[in-house]
């Protein structure tokens, strides 16, 4: 039996930006690669062409990417606004948190590791800090294991 896939959460705008991307992979840059290969080959002997070398490179490195971001897009699983609530930290959960050692206050988004992007504030629900947030609710603590050692943040606000 085959192994389930994991689910790729996203936004609207996040699922957009792939498909997006995905078809300008298919359509212009697969395209602008297998000119380049054809114009190495044309130059001969292939065998010590550094040309033709990059260019099945780039074009393997582009293949990767378009299967990549078909079995993210098979996969979605959208970030449902509706879904999203004050009461308890969920996927697209704006939440403002305070390191209690240091006194800072961080205002992340929670959204899949597809998005995730730390300095837009946009982290992954598989980051360590994202996994202990996830389901918790305002005023609680929350302890944090990281390879610095360990982060204690309180959830001031879900926002």
């Amino acid at each position: 039996m085959a192994e389930k896939e994991k689910e790729t959460f996203l936004t609207a705008e996040g699922l957009k930006k792939l498909e997006d991307r995905l078809e300008e992979l298919r359509s212009v840059r697969r395209l602008e690669v297998a000119e380049r290969i054809k114009q190495a080959i044309a130059f001969g002997d292939i065998s010590e062409n550094s040309e033709y070398e990059d260019a099945k490179n780039e074009q393997a490195f582009i293949e990767g990417e378009i299967i990549t971001l078909e079995r993210m897009i098979r996969t979605a699983r959208i970030i449902d606004s509706a879904d999203l609530t004050k009461d308890q930290v969920v996927m697209g959960s704006t939440v403002c948190l305070k390191d209690l050692e240091y006194g800072d206050t961080l205002e992340y988004t929670v959204v899949g590791s597809a998005e995730a992007d730390p300095a837009a504030l946009r982290i992954s629900n598989e980051s360590p800090v994202g996994m202990a947030i996830l389901h918790r609710h305002a005023g609680e603590v929350v302890e944090v294991q990281v390879p610095a050692g360990m982060l204690r943040y309180e959830i001031v606000e879900i926002k």
